[in-house]
């Protein structure tokens, strides 16, 4: 047995790739299924196979058009109620993939259908297992509960307990973990793990949802310790249940200036993809920021502050607006529009260039004056751990409903690192507000003076 890890950093995610050396089965692949048919390829086998943990809320599978595209079964809890053929897995059933024996386990808490599979090689006596976990037991956590309904938090919180140890038990103390979540996505109920490889022996001694001896406590600290996520997770698990058709990654043709303006006036968005001080310097009017860069914190963002199904337009360079539509087709948001080059002077040449200022905490220290507005746009966590005394704390997926709000001031915006600021201050900019970007770290704010409280 050989397990390929298929990293989507951007999402916090993983696919898997499971194969006997002939046949193969892909567990939770994300949309822009190449990456796994490429894997499959340099492995040189056969995908015969492909499961489903869940109905996932954070991405849009590629698990239907891929099971269609190769002739393979499409496995999908029974109890899930989906408008495709698919075939119905339920808790205990054993199927084999080649030389692998793949178990069914039931483990509810993510959510309330949620599956794991344990997978061995049948032609092996030695005891190892891969066991495949999506959101139920991650490396030194488990997966939220919140996603599916208020209501039912709670009760998914016990179920996640439960489960957790059902699957423990179920499974060889050596057996290697291969979660789906847990790496930075927010379907994780605590922080990013630094880890990269973990066992079920590993997990049983350090991970709280095995070593807390009490249900109602590791319940309580569970639900204390949610915090928002992307306003575009709602439409997920409904899209994934309906059928999700191939993703559309061509780069299309360049977007004229006269539609760009048509459009900029018209109150679309547009999307810069550059640096954000690049964007801060010079930028469409009524355009808005949210840098590529790595892409770790661009999916997210932008599925979180901007309004579902709205017509979008990329600005960049080609090579940014590529990886841009690739991440975006992963959360169900097909086929924006694109004008491509490295600044405004060659998507729109006529249209005068607009800018706001920027700096670093000396700026802030020197230049802000009575009357002036701070405002944190980081989550409220982190803005009750600490921050600038007197300041304003509006998350950035906030912001937009709450503009209006803010007083008629100069408003100096900043976060933990500069990105979020820099979505915050184009959206204040589009709404032609007097804005200054802080480009800083917040930890290093103390260090230039800026008097800060917990």
């Amino acid at each position: 047995m050989d397990v390929v890890v298929i990293e989507t950093p951007q999402l916090g995610d993983r696919s898997y790739l499971v194969h006997d050396g002939n046949v193969a089965l892909v567990i939770d692949p994300q949309r822009d299924i190449d990456r796994v048919e490429s894997a499959a390829c340099e492995a040189g086998v056969r995908i015969t196979h492909v499961a489903e943990t869940h109905l996932h809320n954070d991405y849009a599978t590629g698990g239907l058009v891929l099971a269609e595209k190769h002739g393979a079964e499409y496995l999908v809890n029974a109890d899930d109620h989906v408008a495709f053929t698919r075939v119905p897995v339920t808790d205990g059933q054993v199927f084999r993939v080649g030389r692998l024996v793949v178990r069914v386990v039931a483990t509810p808490g993510h959510t309330h259908t949620h599956l794991s599979y344990v997978v061995r090689d049948d032609t092996h006596d030695d005891g190892a297992e891969a066991v495949f976990s999506g959101g139920s037991l991650l490396y030194g956590s488990v997966g939220r509960t919140d996603l599916v309904s208020p209501d039912d938090t709670a009760t998914l919180a016990h179920d996640q307990y439960s489960s957790v140890r059902r699957l423990v038990g179920s499974s060889h103390p050596e057996a290697s973990l291969y979660p789906t979540h847990g790496f930075g996505s927010f379907c994780s109920s605590g922080p990013a793990s630094h880890q990269e490889a973990s066992t079920i022996g590993e997990q049983s001694k350090s991970n709280h949802a095995l070593t807390d001896p009490d249900e109602d406590h590791f319940v309580s600290e569970l639900l204390a310790n949610i915090t928002a996520y992307p306003a575009y997770y709602a439409h997920m698990s409904p899209l994934n249940a309906a059928g999700v058709g191939p993703a559309a990654l061509a780069v299309p043709d360049s977007v004229n200036a006269e539609e760009l303006t048509r459009r900029l006036d018209a109150g679309e968005w547009l999307v810069d993809l550059r640096h954000r001080v690049a964007f801060a310097d010079s930028h469409l009017k009524g355009s808005v920021s949210f840098e590529y860069g790595k892409g770790d914190n661009f999916t997210s963002y932008l599925g979180w502050v901007i309004p579902w199904n709205q017509p979008l337009t990329l600005l960049g360079p080609r090579g940014e607006v590529e990886k841009a539509i690739r991440d975006l087709a992963r959360i169900g948001i097909d086929s924006p529009d694109a004008a491509v080059g490295h600044q405004p002077g060659e998507w729109s040449p006529e249209s005068p260039p607009a800018s706001y200022p920027h700096g670093e905490w000396t700026a802030l220290l020197k230049g802000r004056a009575p009357g002036d507005v701070v405002l944190d746009v980081r989550r409220p966590e982190e803005f009750g751990a600490s921050h600038i005394k007197g300041a304003l704390n509006i998350p950035v997926y906030e912001l937009p409903g709450k503009i209006t709000e803010l007083p008629d001031a100069k408003i100096w915006v900043h976060c933990a690192t500069g990105y979020r600021a820099s979505v915050a201050a184009s959206l204040l900019d589009r709404a032609g507000r007097d804005v200054v970007l802080i480009n800083a770290r917040f930890k290093d704010a103390a260090g230039a003076g800026i008097e800060t409280v917990p």
